[in-house]
């Protein structure tokens, strides 16, 4: 759980959340204006209140009581007016910040590097982009403007109150304290039960999102009653933390309702005993009036505790969510190369890298790979070989060492066009939940349904996916859980050679998938692979005999370099694996 000083407002962070409305000064001042409009007209009802039972009812003035009444009527009609533009526009207001915010943190994650969303939980993230955004919104359409203009409110009927007696509004203002100390400690401790509420939704999102993902994993290892027994335990938490503020909000009213309560008595009182006597307002239509005010001095003073909480919890929100917003994890975009026609050579010298600092997974690897080339990088689990494909796409940035394609450091790239050169089929085929033609174009304007079915047609998978329904319409839901692993990356094949790249490369592509697959696999591979640079990482070395050169890795080091046959002629390290691969083959 983030710390929290208790501090009951950050005023540099709301600084820092008005800016966000600059582009709606308008509608920000008019606002505002509305606040104050809705102050005068509270106080305006009180007084025609007092006005007509002294003036109309007292006296027994009919004329004077119809015109009293149109006169609460349109005093009333304003301030409905005005209640109605401050909710909608404090509510537009809040909606349009939280979009300019929301676009704004999207943006950020975008460039995060991927090293971020390593070790960032992925339930936490969604929070702050979603649920956590409806708070920060709440600080304008509920919070910050409704408790400006309750402050305002209780300005003018202080002033008020003063101006008709001040020995009943001393009286008042002699139970203010009680009120203002005791939602001074309820403001602090809410902010930091709510602190821990939003922390606690975040573990509680994070766990949901990540056992619903892996529910195959859940259920193929029985651990369904194990897993209903830590979400017991964190849903607890979660309830535990909601009514800390529950019991806070139960203390505090309560409290608050009695002190009005007394407060009207006293007015009641000590208003009689100074008309019997004859000293301060002498109109039983003050005293009428007198209660009314009090209510709207103290009512505020209770809203602005319940409207604190929702600018608490906005408050914490906005805290998270700027976090991210401040991290730097961005890889350095400052290259100027961006229209250049890539061949495809590519060259790694010396390079050395490390997901952790001190934890060196490649020690100074260097290999070459000329235009059109295909080349296998085969080794262990953990050698190092989907490291390289990361670190060409430059999703990482290396320790030191160059490399370069074409003979320029990929540094010098944009990214976007270092990016839109090499595509990658990986072993986990992502699709997103939408139709098979738009995750083949991923929805690029230039790329028509016409190209997609041509290139399938030219790798072979038109037939398979006409064969399903609605055919390149067809909709593969959430991750493609409506297709097999092996049609998943025949999807991913497509996706590649439509986006026709200079570079591509096949991490693993052919790995868990059924024969017919395969061999579909298989042909897809040929035809993309011809006349372009390819890099092949594969388990099974039987799928890269063809490689024009195969690169063995072992721990982060290149030990060999050869083609298939003068690598099994040399009887090092890939025979081996080859032998004890093809061995495992025939016993199974």
């Amino acid at each position: 759980m983030d710390k929290t000083s208790g501090k009951a407002f950050d005023i540099a962070l709301f600084k820092r959340l008005v800016d966000y409305t600059k582009p709606y000064r308008i509608t920000f001042y008019g606002v505002a204006i509305a606040a104050i409009l809705l102050s005068g007209f509270a106080v305006m009802t009180a007084i025609i209140v007092g006005n007509i039972v002294d003036e109309a009812i007292t006296l027994k003035d009919a004329n004077k009581l119809l015109n009293l009444t149109i006169a609460m009527i349109l005093v009333l009609l304003g301030q409905v007016i005005s209640q109605l533009g401050f909710n909608y526009y404090a509510n537009w207001l809040g909606e349009s910040v939280i979009k300019d915010i929301r676009i704004a943190l999207f943006s950020k994650m975008l460039g995060f590097k991927m090293k971020y969303f390593d070790t960032s939980s992925i339930g936490v993230l969604v929070t702050r982009a979603v649920a956590d955004m409806q708070r920060i919104g709440e600080i304008f359409s509920q919070g910050f403007f409704v408790i400006v203009a309750d402050l305002l409110k209780m300005v003018v009927v202080a002033g008020v109150m003063l101006y008709q007696s001040w020995r009943l509004a001393l009286l008042v203002f002699i139970l203010m304290p009680i009120i203002a100390y005791a939602t001074r400690l309820f403001q602090k401790a809410m902010k930091v039960a709510f602190t821990e509420v939003r922390a606690e939704v975040s573990n509680l999102n994070s766990f949901v999102q990540e056992r619903i993902t892996g529910m195959k994993i859940v259920q193929l290892f029985n651990r369904e009653e194990i897993e209903k027994e830590k979400f017991r335990k964190i849903n607890e938490k979660h309830q535990n933390a909601w009514l800390k503020t529950v019991w806070y909000n139960s203390i505090f009213f309560p409290i608050a309702e009695i002190v009005s309560s007394i407060a009207i008595g006293l007015i009641v009182w000590y208003g009689g005993l100074l008309n019997i006597a004859n000293v301060g307002p002498n109109e039983y239509g003050s005293i009428f009036a007198f209660i009314l005010l009090s209510d709207m001095l103290f009512r505020p003073l209770r809203q602005i505790a319940d409207k604190f909480n929702t600018l608490q919890m906005g408050m914490v929100a906005a805290n998270r969510v700027f976090k991210i917003l401040d991290t730097e994890s961005q890889i350095e975009d400052s290259g100027t190369i961006e229209n250049v026609d890539v061949k495809g050579a590519i060259e790694f010298s010396n390079v050395r890298f490390g997901y952790l600092e001190n934890e060196e997974v490649l020690h100074g690897i260097s290999f070459k790979v000329n235009v059109g080339e295909t080349v296998a990088i085969v080794g262990a689990t953990g050698a190092g070989k989907s490291t390289i494909i990361n670190l060409l796409n430059r999703f990482y940035e290396i320790n030191s060492g160059v490399i370069s394609v074409d003979g320029i450091d990929v540094k010098d790239f944009k990214l976007s066009a270092l990016r839109s050169k090499i595509a990658v089929v990986l072993q986990d085929v992502f699709l997103f939940a939408d139709t098979i033609a738009n995750n083949i174009s991923l929805k690029d304007e230039n790329v028509t349904i016409a190209q997609i079915e041509a290139a399938a047609k030219q790798i072979g998978v038109h037939e398979f996916i006409t064969s399903l329904p609605n055919g390149y319409d067809y909709n593969v839901k959430e991750r493609g859980t409506m297709l097999s692993s092996g049609q998943r990356q025949l999807i991913a094949f497509l996706r590649a050679y439509v986006s026709n790249p200079s570079i591509l490369v096949l991490d693993e592509a052919t790995s868990s998938v059924d024969t017919y697959s395969e061999q579909l696999i298989q042909k897809a591979t040929d035809k993309i692979t011809e006349g372009r640079t390819s890099i092949i990482i594969a388990h099974r070395l039987a799928t890269i005999k063809k490689a024009d050169k195969i690169i063995v890795m072992d721990a982060g080091k290149i030990v060999e370099i050869g083609t298939h046959k003068q690598l099994l002629k040399n009887g090092g390290y890939y025979s081996s694996l080859y032998e004890a691969q093809f061995s495992a083959e025939e016993v199974a």
